[in-house]
């Protein structure tokens, strides 16, 4: 059993692509070459993809190019090069010449997640230990994750300036890395030109994308967005078309960003649900009601509003969800929870994946048209679906939850040579199936209407839909938009219980597994709430005693009134004495990072840290303290032996992160804050 999506580290790497065919990368064995370089004393030059224009591509990308391009080595660009940093605030990467902001997009949701990038980008490489000029990341590419190894020679104009994605910090280079690593597996750079945000979220996990029309967007959403953002979810939304010219509003047309943050306040005794967004270009800001300079910020508690609200030319700003609908047009979830859109948490869930081709002539059939005298739809791959209860839900007679992937291989070995074709599948219900297991014939699709049909075929790598069906037997038939186009597909399926192959041909599955939902225990929480909408410090301390902690091994903690008083005053930003779920939520996702951070620097399993690794641990968790600062911490916090319990870190860093976050948010020049007397009481009494 094991979490889902299935990670790099399940499969072998000597395997042969599931999918059949060569892979359209070079093999490249990452710990020979570096170990190669290191004993030669030289630095990898990858002569796969090297630093010469045929990389950079041959469109119109080329015309933006500096006159005097170079490649140079990111230590051959600033004295203290490093590749990754963990405890940087605030979201760093910033878009260059390429037109790539869906890919921005994508990787500034990546950074959200530190376990699902740690997935993408080994955090162990670097600029000095074995540093061999060479980087390696990997990508779930079409039903598995392969490698990429590139080398560091990045395109810099005369003055040394990346001319293609940086960060805001001069000394990072893993964003910039990463898009050559892509660049790689897409062919160049000129093919990272177009694309969308579901394309580079489903490279970068692995999940299933949903895609919503926001003219279109079911009543629920902010309910949706709230367990997307309380799970394993990473979510982009997109402007409306255009050449991304920037609008009067501050918007921009055209354009991905990236869903950072939601969080509902109060104004004027009236409930109004905020979405924070980030623009990939790290400028350029929404001008309406609640961005930066907005004076419906005044309508907030002060503490509330110290806390939200930042006004920085970063590119993060907040809007309200009425405006965000209005004037964006795509959200884009990608699911790494199987369950998040019909409330089915913590639950097992099979996953199934096959493969399947359409061929010109045979299995290429197109869509059901009714009115040709020679309809060619039942050429198409059929696949059988047996869908049931499981034993532990018989008792309650609600249709089953399926989710349905059509993902579309690649037809050249460059992205953009050939673009997606418009996909989409039907689904039929299955009275009987004949024995011998051969395709359905004409007579069938004359005689039974689909209960599944695309509302519209896309032209997208992926297209998934959430099907709600009786225990049965069911058809899909995965098609293009019209007869006769070729391509490869993946079909995957998830559901409680099933069985799913392929009619007609010698009936095998491709990849099947049983997951298990990574926001299980949430469901406790979400019902608690509904029942409970604000709960106050002795409430938090029930929930908080029945947790499992089963990251701390053996150490069981107990929170005390007067502890669950003190993190409730933290997060308690409108001063209401209760904490809600929005708030909860942060609460929960950072808990959950504490204790993997305690456990793993409690060596000696006493359930206590002492000084030193304390320090170490705030450290891994983010927070540089000077010793002196650290020593008084642990006094402050810790027991009469200067250890410090579960329970005293969790309220240690809940403090040290929001003094972190307030800083920065009052800073002008990030060395100093001005506060007045009244918000200074605030800040250090109340929290």
């Amino acid at each position: 059993m094991s979490l889902w999506p299935p990670w790099r580290g399940r499969s072998k790497l000597g395997e042969k692509d599931p999918m059949g065919g060569p892979s359209q990368l070079p093999k490249q064995d990452y710990e020979a070459l570096q170990e190669r370089c290191l004993r030669n004393g030289c630095l990898f030059e990858d002569s796969s993809f090297p630093a010469t224009l045929s990389s950079i591509g041959r469109g119109p990308l080329l015309q933006k190019l500096p006159p005097r391009l170079q490649w140079r080595r990111p230590p051959e660009l600033h004295s203290n090069p490093l590749f990754y940093v963990a405890n940087t605030r605030r979201l760093d990467l910033c878009q260059g010449l390429v037109g790539d902001c869906w890919l921005l997009a994508a990787l500034q949701a990546l950074t959200l997640h530190q376990d699902i990038l740690s997935q993408v980008v080994p955090l162990n490489q670097s600029f000095t230990e074995n540093y061999a000029g060479i980087f390696q990341f990997w990508f779930w590419h079409f039903g598995k994750w392969v490698p990429v190894v590139i080398d560091d020679l990045l395109p810099v104009d005369e003055a040394g300036q990346l001319v293609f994605v940086s960060s805001t910090y001069k000394n990072l280079f893993w964003g910039a890395l990463l898009e050559k690593a892509y660049a790689k597996l897409c062919g160049s750079y000129e093919d990272l030109q177009l694309g969308q945000v579901s394309d580079a979220l489903l490279d970068f996990t692995g999940g299933v994308t949903i895609t919503i029309n926001l003219a279109e967007a079911p009543g629920n959403l902010w309910d949706i967005l709230t367990r997307a953002t309380y799970s394993k979810t990473l979510i982009g939304c997109q402007t409306h078309a255009g050449s991304e010219r920037m609008l009067e509003n501050g918007l921009v047309d055209g354009h991905a960003y990236t869903v950072i943050r939601i969080w509902k306040v109060t104004c004027n005794h009236e409930p109004e649900y905020l979405v924070k967004l980030r623009n990939p270009w790290g400028k350029v800001e929404w001008k309406g009601d609640w961005s930066d300079s907005s004076s419906t910020w005044d309508l907030l508690s002060p503490k509330e509003k110290i806390v939200l609200w930042r006004k920085d030319n970063d590119g993060e700003f907040w809007m309200t969800l009425k405006d965000f609908k209005t004037h964006f047009k795509l959200l884009v979830i990608c699911k790494l929870t199987p369950g998040l859109l019909s409330h089915e948490v913590g639950q097992k869930w099979s996953y199934t994946m096959q493969e399947g081709r359409w061929e010109k002539g045979t299995t290429a059939g197109g869509p059901i048209n009714l009115h040709q005298a020679r309809d060619t739809f039942w050429k198409n791959p059929q696949f059988l679906l047996s869908v049931w209860r499981p034993k532990e839900s018989r008792t309650l007679l609600m249709p089953c939850s399926v989710l349905v992937s059509l993902i579309q291989k690649p037809r050249h070995r460059h992205r953009n040579r050939k673009l997606p074709l418009a996909i989409g599948f039907y689904l039929f219900r299955m009275s009987q199936l004949s024995d011998d297991q051969r395709k359905l014939p004409p007579e069938f699709f004359l005689r039974n209407h689909p209960l599944v049909l695309p509302e519209v075929f896309r032209s997208e790598k992926e297209v998934s839909r959430e099907l709600w069906l009786e225990p049965g037997t069911y058809l899909i038939v995965p098609c293009t938009s019209k007869a006769g186009q070729e391509s490869e597909f993946i079909l995957r399926v998830f559901s409680k219980k099933h069985l799913f192959h392929e009619i007609g041909s010698n009936p095998k599955t491709v990849f099947f597994k049983e997951i298990v939902d990574q926001a299980e225990g949430h469901e406790k929480f979400f019902k608690y709430f509904e029942r409970n909408p604000e709960i106050n410090a002795a409430e938090l301390q029930k929930i908080l005693n029945h947790l499992p902690w089963s990251g701390l091994g053996s150490t069981h903690p107990l929170f005390s009134l007067d502890a669950c008083q003190g993190i409730l005053a933290l997060l308690d930003l409108n001063a209401s004495g209760t904490v809600s779920i929005q708030e909860f939520r942060d609460l929960w996702k950072q808990l959950i990072h504490y204790q993997v951070v305690f456990h793993k620097h409690d060596s000696n399993r006493s359930g206590c840290l002492n000084w030193g690794q304390l320090r170490a641990a705030m450290k891994n968790a983010g927070i540089v303290l000077s010793d002196d600062v650290c020593y008084l911490m642990l006094i402050r916090y810790g027991g009469p032996k200067l250890q410090m319990d579960f329970v005293s870190f969790v309220h240690l860093m809940l403090r040290a992160e929001k003094m972190e976050s307030i800083f920065q948010n009052l800073t002008q020049d990030g060395k100093g804050i001005y506060l007045q007397k009244p918000e200074w009481l605030l800040m250090t009494m109340y929290s």
